[in-house]
């Protein structure tokens, strides 16, 4: 993401500069252009009209995570003790490929959301057509819940909460639980 930043000139009386008519500070609701993008175009007003700088920076976006690294990076984050904190960085970067390492790095920094497990759910082996070729149920929004061999298809992964909608969450009915690169 880059740092792309808007400024606006506020004054003492809570009034903005109006950067299209750039002659004076009004209340927020009458400004046409409250904002620039040129730092330099709000120093310039500072310096002749006076106020400061308001500035705007996008939200960066989110890392998804499993619930068990948002866990260790709460601990982190909240630790009252050294032994508390390491004991998160441990967990969190022991045994981990570089590509984990900044993803997790950048959901410290930017924040997290936690992603919901997702399963693939096997038809019973009694409904497969060969003993060698399991059958995945998927859900078709036009024809309900259908059979496929192929295991990639998008619509085979279930959340939770849907494996206990469809009924799925029994016994009665294998689950495999997707990794990240399923989806």
């Amino acid at each position: 993401m880059s740092e792309e930043k808007l400024y606006a000139v506020k004054n003492d009386e809570g009034e903005y500069w109006d950067f299209a008519d750039q002659d004076s500070f009004f209340e927020l609701s009458f400004v046409s252009c409250p904002t620039t993008d040129n730092e330099k175009d709000a120093k310039d007003v500072i310096h002749d009209y006076g106020g400061h700088i308001v500035t705007f920076v996008e939200e960066p976006e989110k890392e998804a995570v499993s619930e068990s690294v948002g866990g260790a990076i709460d601990s982190l984050i909240n630790a009252d003790t050294y032994v508390q904190a390491a004991a998160a960085l441990n967990y969190l970067f022991a045994s981990r490929e570089k590509k984990d390492f900044k993803r997790i790095m950048k959901a410290v920094r930017n924040g997290y959301t936690v992603k919901k497990n997702k399963y693939r759910v096997l038809a019973p082996r009694s409904w497969w057509y060969d003993n060698d070729a399991p059958l995945y149920l998927f859900f078709d929004f036009n024809d309900g819940m259908r059979f496929t061999v192929k295991k990639d298809n998008p619509s085979t992964l279930f959340t939770k909460e849907q494996l206990s909608a469809f009924g799925l969450d029994g016994e009665y009915f294998q689950k495999e639980e997707a990794t990240d690169d399923d989806d």
